[in-house]
């Protein structure tokens, strides 16, 4: 089985396994003034559960989407049906599945894959949908792996000195119009625009938007990280809006075997609010 992504075919054949806890975790920056709870009741993966990404972030940060602490994040899995043995698939309709894909990782749970397509590649097959509420499951004990400190996370100050000495490369994975200024940065009150010294290498490269919204090879991947002058050989530090995109790229870091990476968790949501870190457009 492959260690990272499970492909429709599999899941539908897998639904009913007790082990299985399949897990949708769409969620959008709020410019876009979607429901993605109302969405998911509107049609979802049969069995599925549907993830508040709001649960599981540190709902007291003035930044959006920051990671929890252990203990609050295994309490929403667990609320979910999540146990030390069960073999987590999320999905999203977009982006997000790497970001939770990651964070599942992050706090010690390591069989966790992402549906290669996710919910437009579904549907696109003509595969099983159900509406309504999740089905109702059993509230589990957190399994007794949860971390207290998350490794792989970067702070504003790893940035800073990563951009004054080379230490790492900062990978900016925003759209290019988001990472020069020319669109806002999508949250209400930060302006657009980049750290200096900052690599632009868009996250949807490596999700193709055209036909079925699919993960590129580690083989693609690799090509496209050097086109865009990213050495994957060096350290790795990645950022986006609010960290949610910036795992697409520590995804396929990891399905190409390196290890030397973070992701800087306050992404452009803190840095661009700051009047002490630098800032530049164009």
């Amino acid at each position: 089985m492959d260690e990272f992504l499970v492909e429709p075919d599999w899941l539908l054949a897998h639904l009913n396994a007790p082990e299985i806890v399949v897990i949708d975790c769409s969620w959008n920056i709020p410019e876009a003034n979607r429901d993605t709870a109302a969405e998911f009741r509107a049609g979802h993966i049969p069995g599925a559960r549907f993830l508040d990404l709001d649960a599981v972030s540190d709902r007291a940060s003035p930044y959006v989407n920051m990671l929890p602490d252990a203990q609050t994040f295994w309490r929403e899995a667990a609320r979910l049906g999540v146990g030390a043995e069960s073999l987590v698939v999320v999905y999203d309709s977009g982006y997000v599945s790497a970001r939770v894909w990651w964070m599942f990782r992050l706090f010690g749970h390591a069989r966790v894959r992402v549906l290669n397509g996710g919910w437009r590649r579904w549907r696109q097959e003509g595969r099983p949908v159900e509406t309504g509420e999740p089905r109702a499951v059993a509230c589990v004990a957190p399994p007794p792996v949860a971390r207290t400190t998350p490794v792989g996370v970067a702070a504003w100050a790893d940035v800073m000195a990563a951009l004054r000495d080379g230490g790492a490369q900062v990978v900016d994975a925003r759209t290019r119009e988001r990472f020069t200024g020319e669109m806002p940065s999508g949250y209400p009150g930060v302006d657009g625009g980049h750290m200096p010294g900052a690599i632009n290498l868009p996250w949807s490269r490596m999700l193709p938007q055209s036909g079925a919204f699919t993960f590129a090879t580690p083989e693609a991947a690799a090509a496209i990280f050097a086109e865009a002058g990213v050495d994957i050989d060096r350290p790795v530090i990645a950022t986006c809006g609010s960290g949610i995109t910036a795992a697409v790229l520590l995804f396929q870091l990891a399905r190409l075997g390196r290890g030397a990476v973070r992701l800087y968790d306050g992404s452009w949501h803190e840095w661009g609010q700051r009047a002490d870190l630098p800032r530049v457009k164009g």
